[in-house]
Parts: C-alpha cells; structure tokens; sequence
C-alpha cells in the first residue's frame, strides 16, 4: 500500500527537494505541499494524507498547533512527523504532546526520510529512540508534576500493560518487550493493541509521552 504524504514547510526548496527525495522511494507518494501551518490544517482535512512531514518552526501557524488541530480531528487518521533543525530542540517535546508521532532532524538523508515516514506510517516505533528517549525525559523533568487526567486514564490498565507502557518509554521494541517479560511477541502485540485503545493514543510515541506525564516512568530513569 502506499503511504501518501503531505509535506510543510515554509521554505521552497526544502519543500521541493523533499518531494523529489520522498517520490524516488518505493510505496511513498507525495500528494501536497503545504508552506505553513495553517495550509497544512486545510490540506490535510482535503487530501487524508497518511503522513505529515511538518517542519516545527513556520510564521503564522506553526507545526506545534498545526499538530495539535490536525491530530484532534476525528475524521483524519494522519499522523504528523516534525522536521527539527536541532536535536534537543526546546519545542519537540510539546510538539509530542500537541499529537506529533516522532521527529527527525532535517540533515537526514533521503533514505533515513523515507524510513521515518515508513515507521510514522505504522505506528509500530518511536522514531530516533536515543534521541526521543532523551528529549521526552528531560522535558517532562522540567514540565512539572504528572496530570491527574492522564494518572486517572493509567488506573484503567492491567499490571501487565503498565509494564508493557513503562518498556515502550524505554525505547524497547515489541521483540525487545517479549524477550524482557518472557512473551510471545504476539502476545506484546496484542497489549500494545490494547494499551492504544485503553488510552485513546494513537502510537508508540504518544504511549512513551503518556508515561512520562503520568510518572510511569521517571525522568532521566529511562535504559540507555
């Protein structure tokens, strides 16, 4: 199947030249541009992108809100990975929280584009775990104490799926989890599955953020 993408950017070339990049590979294709948030928003609810590659920082309406109201509607499935000029960027991790999938710093090559918006597609990773593991857990450090909404949303999961949710913040994959907690990985499938249901989430990513804000899993406690 193939994955159709939106990409928004404020600026021209990177538009362009990440669409030649993104055509060239197998099962991805571009169906739009977007040069800010705000054309972002209106192509996103005309075209049901699978994907939005969505540069942070754009005038007017930036990639964090456009994040936000694109992911809280309910008639789009499309998930949205930020594109940062820097790896500890200060507003990657609201971006997280306003609903972005992952991020990938804008050096990356053409293949390494292509395989996050592969992974972003699937919801089966996080994307740049060292990175994002990092960046969640310091961010929530400095964010202040857990939400009592999400702590109330984490009472509703089993002992076994608040394991599964702390191993995912952890950056662990689902073959990782299994061989951690003596599973088949089937079986960590079917949690995950069920985590994302419980908590009304949409990936991976978004279960390592939710861990994090709820105290699951504390800051600067997470496995290298």
């Amino acid at each position: 199947m193939t994955i159709r993408v939106l990409i928004a950017d404020d600026q021209a070339m990177v538009r362009e030249g990440f669409s030649v990049l993104l055509n060239a590979q197998p099962g991805i294709q571009v169906v739009g541009l977007a040069e800010d948030g705000a054309d972002a928003v209106a192509k996103a609810a005309d075209l049901h992108p699978d994907v939005i590659v969505m540069d942070i920082r754009m005038p007017g309406l930036n990639g964090i809100e456009a994040a936000r109201r694109i992911t809280a509607d309910p008639g789009l499935a499309t998930k949205v990975l930020i594109l940062t000029t820097f790896d500890l960027d200060e507003y990657v991790y609201e971006a997280l929280r306003a609903g972005a999938s992952g991020f990938l710093l804008k050096d990356a090559s053409g293949v390494q584009l292509a395989e996050a918006v592969r992974v972003v597609a699937a919801g089966e990773a996080l994307l740049s775990p060292n990175i994002t593991r990092r960046l969640i857990a310091e961010f929530s450090r400095l964010g202040g104490t857990p939400r009592p909404p999400a702590q109330a949303r984490a009472g509703e999961l089993t002992e076994r799926e608040t394991e599964v949710v702390a191993l995912i913040a952890h950056g662990l994959s689902n073959a990782e989890i299994a061989g951690r907690l003596v599973l088949a990985e089937q079986t960590v499938k079917t949690h995950v599955g069920r985590i994302l249901n419980k908590l009304q989430l949409r990936d991976r990513t978004q279960v390592a953020v939710f861990a994090y804000e709820t105290g699951l899993v504390k800051p600067g406690h997470a496995n290298a």
